[in-house]
């Protein structure tokens, strides 16, 4: 039997309230938090003005079977870019994270002492990554197979995706922002330009230059240098297409003001086979190579077979850049991959969404509250419920490739979107989070790691009229403050 001495017999008749005092607050704590928002968040929705009625949260610890906090749950709402987080997940499970899209090159003659005397045809896969670097990289590949001179076209087959129609300035009338880009099979460099302006050392004109250089992108500069302080829309910068539709020539117009010093902001310019065939033209003869013909759009036929792929960067890494940053053409891109991978060849948006739907069945959450047109979030249509993307987080979490996926978010006060958010507080480093901002939209959706040691998931998303003035950011940083110490 086991002894005991006359203090030790009384130490638990002192401890045994206190525990129980102890668990019965963490009870009514969890059940109070349930019913509706901490105090902490809702005297910052109070002060900004925010009813109950325009949010919805759910704040859960992973393993546990009952939210912290639920408020309007099952309420669909437009998440804005956090529905990104839906669209990469389901690649990531789909295709796995060592993915690559390739890029094939093909010949329609054979090469004899350096000379194609035909066509070099370049089929695209949808690769959302083909940018400069990479497409450099491959044209040093065409070069090292002993190809000189191509005597002939260059041939865009970018079949693998259906023609994406539609107004790529219908969401905000910006049809050359880069952000409105429709995606394409082959897409370099995110068919974006970054003009760049100087003031010329006389102090007379204006200098502009684009990376990446593009012969067949004609730039008129009609800037006004001038004297005085930098300021205005864009330095006060003008851009016009005279043909939108080709858009193979800007014009530039204004006062730039010399103080600006260098200017630098990104559009996107020229079909996507023009684009291809610009930055090949430049990247061909600045390494010595030869290109004779023009270019022209055409399908490689079937009795051809690849003189070189070029395979992209892994999913799992071109998934960093896509949640991190919020690229939206980059995630349109791997939609229309899921629909011709998952659905049938070609890439469709009808496809992909289909094949998200599928996924999300699949893993026992209901695709029924969700409502996706691109699958990026640059759109009004879109729609998700806290509790979907609650239980996607959940599904990230507990899947092989949770590291990869984690890894994709943005580190709150540190990188990405939420570089900025609470980078002097405890809470910085210590949650992965996907942000969206749009009109009247604020949302967040991620992982907390409490100091505790607890990690939750915690989803915000704010539909008000006063949601992208900074209101949404304050609400989600109270909420992350406040699952931190837990």
């Amino acid at each position: 039997m086991l002894k005991t001495t006359p203090a030790a017999k009384r130490r638990p008749n002192r401890l045994l309230p206190q525990a129980a005092l102890f668990l019965l607050g963490l009870l009514f704590a969890g059940a109070s938090a349930a019913e509706g928002l901490p105090d902490a968040v809702a005297k910052v929705t109070r002060r900004l003005g925010v009813p109950e009625s325009a949010l919805g949260i759910i704040v859960r610890e992973i393993g546990s079977e009952t939210p912290l906090v639920t408020l309007n749950p099952d309420t669909p709402r437009n998440p804005a870019s956090t529905v990104k987080i839906i669209t990469t997940l389901a690649a990531l499970e789909e295709l796995g994270p060592t993915y690559s899209w390739p890029t094939e090159v093909f010949i329609t003659a054979p090469v004899r002492d350096g000379v194609l005397d035909g066509d070099l045809i370049i089929k695209g896969y949808g690769d959302p990554y083909l940018m400069t670097e990479e497409f450099w990289k491959m044209v040093q590949a065409l070069r090292r197979q002993g190809l000189q001179t191509i005597n002939g076209d260059l041939v865009v087959d970018n079949s693998y995706f259906a023609v994406q129609e539609g107004d790529p300035g219908e969401f905000d009338n910006r049809p050359f922002h880069a952000y409105n880009v429709l995606p394409d099979a082959l897409l370099v460099n995110l068919k974006a330009v970054y003009f760049h302006f100087y003031p010329a050392s006389d102090g007379k004109s204006v200098l502009i230059k684009t990376e990446p250089e593009l012969p067949n992108l004609n730039i008129e500069n009609r800037l006004i240098p001038i004297a005085g302080p930098c300021g205005g829309y864009q330095h006060g910068v003008a851009m016009t297409v005279p043909d939108p539709v080709l858009a193979d020539r800007v014009i530039f117009e204004g006062r730039y003001a010399m103080s600006c010093g260098h200017y630098v902001f990104a559009r996107s310019v020229l079909t996507p086979e023009a684009f291809a065939y610009g930055a090949f033209k430049a990247l061909w003869e600045q390494s010595g190579g030869v290109l004779t013909g023009t270019v022209k759009a055409g399908v490689a036929g079937p009795e051809l077979r690849p003189w070189l792929t070029w395979n992209s960067r892994p999913l799992a890494e071109i998934l960093r850049y896509v949640n991190k940053f919020s690229n939206n053409v980059m995630t349109r891109q791997i939609l229309l991959t899921l629909g011709a991978e998952l659905v049938g060849e070609p890439g469709t948006v009808d496809g992909g969404i289909q094949a998200v739907q599928q996924y999300l069945e699949k893993n026992g959450i209901s695709s029924a509250p969700l409502v996706l047109e691109n699958g990026s979030g640059l759109s009004r249509n879109e729609r998700v419920t806290p509790q979907l993307m609650a239980d996607a987080l959940l599904r990230a979490n507990a899947n092989p490739f949770m590291p990869e996926f984690i890894a994709s978010l943005s580190i709150i006060g540190m990188d990405g979107t939420a570089r900025n958010r609470l980078k002097r507080g405890e809470e910085k480093g210590h949650a992965h989070v996907k942000t969206g901002t749009l009109d009247n939209v604020s949302a967040i959706a991620g992982y907390v790691d409490a100091k505790s040691g607890r990690r939750f998931v915690v989803v915000g998303l704010l539909n008000h009229s006063e949601a992208q003035y900074r209101t949404g950011e304050q609400i989600w940083n109270a909420l992350i403050q406040w699952a931190f110490t837990l």
